[in-house]
């Protein structure tokens, strides 16, 4: 089951690592914008290697309205049905709001106060239909206070704090997904290598561009894949060992080069390496 709710949560991300592509970051350069991003809901190429592109498998480009894709590359329809879609998304803006507390707290505000307001237009409006279906309140609310409360000159334990409300809040949504046969473990890897991924293509985009908000979207998704990982690495590890060795490892690569919330003056990180672990840990979960 699990490898199905993958490929669906992850076609603008695997897919796209296999056709070449990039992922758009909230701040990416015009000519990567997420809105544009071609979705490619591939199936997992025959043979050893996990870099190598499926010859005869055609993208199907859709957009936000066509088909139910939010901006932030999530199968919202789906996301109803789909325990692994509807974790990812809130995965998606749990990884905005580690950016942003941690952003904070190096002094970086104004990229903090843009990553707490990112989330509400990429995924969390999108996803209100669903949430009320399974019976969560609204809170997007939250993200934009915290926004606010950047610009208004709260301390960085004020923001922390809100971080953390946030964060429970994201938590408890995440007892309400729809229960589709899947363990907790398997989520959790279909989470962790979704944000994996999200993750290296944003170290590739921040090389490219030189700009800080697609390193900083990086850095907020290897937390946030670290950490659906981290609550779930021993039972993985049990039912899966491939795949928590590939995760694991796809984590540590990708935790050298992101090393903080603060921007290393170079981003010298080979990306062939993030995306080589990266779609390794992918294919472990497709291949299971």
């Amino acid at each position: 089951m699990i490898k199905s709710h993958v490929k669906r949560v992850t076609g603008l991300g695997l897919g796209l690592v296999l056709s070449g592509g990039v992922l758009a970051a909230c701040e990416a350069p015009e000519a990567v914008d997420a809105s544009d991003a071609p979705i490619a809901e591939l199936e997992a190429p025959d043979g050893p290697n996990p870099g190598s592109v499926a010859p005869d498998a055609p993208p199907a480009p859709q957009r936000m309205g066509e088909g139910g894709e939010g901006e932030g590359g999530v199968a919202v329809a789906s996301a109803s049905s789909s325990a692994v879609v509807y974790n990812a998304a809130l995965a998606i803006a749990a990884a905005h709001v580690f950016a942003a507390r941690d952003a904070h707290a190096a002094g970086e505000t104004e990229a903090a106060a843009e990553m707490f307001a990112h989330p509400v237009s990429e995924v969390l409006l999108d996803m209100e239909p669903v949430f009320a279906e399974r019976g969560v309140e609204p809170f997007s609310q939250l993200f934009l206070n915290a926004s606010e409360a950047v610009f208004a000159g709260e301390t960085s334990a004020q923001i922390a704090a809100r971080s953390d409300a946030i964060l429970a809040t994201i938590a408890a949504a995440s007892e309400r997904a729809p229960e589709d046969g899947s363990t907790p473990a398997e989520i959790a890897a279909g989470v962790a290598v979704d944000q994996i991924d999200r993750a290296s293509d944003m170290y590739r985009i921040a090389q490219d561009s030189g700009q800080y908000g697609p390193y900083l979207d990086g850095y907020g998704f290897f937390k946030a894949g670290e950490l659906a990982y981290t609550q779930q690495a021993d039972a993985i590890a049990a039912r899966h060992p491939e795949i928590a060795e590939r995760i694991d490892m796809a984590l540590q690569v990708l935790g050298r080069a992101y090393p903080s919330a603060n921007q290393p003056e170079t981003l010298d990180y080979e990306p062939a390496e993030l995306s080589a672990a990266s779609a390794a840990a992918m294919m472990a979960v497709l291949n299971r």
